[in-house]
């Protein structure tokens, strides 16, 4: 069984409406630098996969974190790692592939 069956998921959608009705939700995005540059979720912090372990002192471990991706693929390996850590995490099911809302270029 899949431990990803474990970390609970947030649609795109979900993350647009928080987002729009002024929520400050903490979204982490998991991709590469090359990536973000082409749009990313306004209010961002950026933190790719392969740093997520050098890291852990920028994320806050009493609020909960939205994780996010091209594909939902990495933001869930993230999730179940942080999860594993004790953070409080969503995945964004879908990734970016799946946002239709505002983006920043970077």
């Amino acid at each position: 069984m899949s431990t990803n069956t474990l970390i609970e998921e947030i649609t795109p959608t979900e993350v647009s409406h928080r987002i729009n009705e002024g929520k400050r939700d903490s979204i982490i995005d998991v991709r590469e630098h090359e990536e973000v540059a082409e749009g990313a979720i306004p209010g961002i912090h950026h933190i790719p996969l392969g740093e997520l372990e050098d890291r852990l002192g920028e994320i806050d471990q009493n609020k909960e974190h939205i994780l996010v991706c091209r594909s939902s693929a990495r933001s869930g390996r993230a999730a179940e790692f942080l999860k594993s850590k004790g953070y409080k995490v969503k995945n964004m099911a879908g990734g970016m592939l799946d946002w239709k809302g505002d983006l920043d270029r970077k």
